[in-house]
């Protein structure tokens, strides 16, 4: 998915703010997880949601919360489970954040069917190999991030990798839904091509940012319920 306002690329700078933004989160504590994930679906529609956009953002979101977290063990040993508990929490906003991307495409497709529109085959078969990654890409970023840190942080994030592969993610659960929606999509819509001017990537980024406003809402509590289950 590109979105074409914005782009999909991202200058290093805006990548470095973004990152001491999620830092800054981190270290102050609260509701961390609720502040990673605005801020990461903030990322999202203010810089696009392509792959590489996405992968730059989760990497961001990583690092950022990997130097949050060092304000507590730098301060006292005690203060390791505060520090292992800020590290979960941003990679839940994270996944959360995914999970609710492919939420905002299912939407959009619901909201096209229901109005009689339907995209071109091409950007269904685009929309749908992308949202086939996203779920990849989370693993990965998890992956990659236990591997670059040490001690307790690294140890804390292995764990988290290895329970989602063996458990899910909420990013996971979500795509079932809505490459469903898509798979019907895609078996209808043929050669039709939606109105002119109309395009799914832009209609999700809509959504997005529908949902991250709290205009939509009761999205994150149901992901992150049906991810407890």
């Amino acid at each position: 998915m590109q979105n074409k306002n914005h782009g999909s690329t991202q200058s290093q700078s805006d990548i470095n703010r973004f990152a001491d933004e999620i830092r800054e989160a981190v270290a102050q504590g609260g509701d961390i997880e609720k502040k990673v994930r605005e801020l990461t679906l903030e990322a999202m529609h203010t810089h696009g949601l392509d792959l590489e956009s996405l992968k730059k953002i989760a990497t961001a979101v990583m690092e950022g919360a990997h130097e949050g977290s060092q304000h507590a063990l730098a301060h006292a040993s005690e203060q390791s489970h505060a520090a292992q508990n800020q590290i979960m929490q941003a990679v839940t906003g994270l996944d959360t954040a995914f999970a609710q991307l492919a939420s905002a495409s299912k939407l959009a497709l619901e909201e096209a069917a229901g109005k009689a529109r339907q995209f071109s085959q091409g950007e269904l078969t685009k929309t749908r190999a992308d949202l086939e990654s996203l779920e990849t890409l989370f693993l990965e970023t998890l992956s990659h991030a236990a591997k670059a840190t040490q001690g307790l942080i690294a140890e804390t994030l292995q764990d988290m990798h290895t329970h989602a592969v063996r458990n899910g993610t909420a990013v996971g659960a979500q795509l079932k839904d809505t490459l469903a929606v898509l798979a019907h999509q895609v078996a209808s819509t043929g050669r039709a091509q939606l109105e002119a001017g109309v395009q799914l990537t832009q209609m999700t980024a809509d959504m997005l940012h529908k949902i991250s406003s709290g205009v939509l809402t009761g999205i994150a509590d149901r992901i992150r319920q049906d991810n407890d289950k």
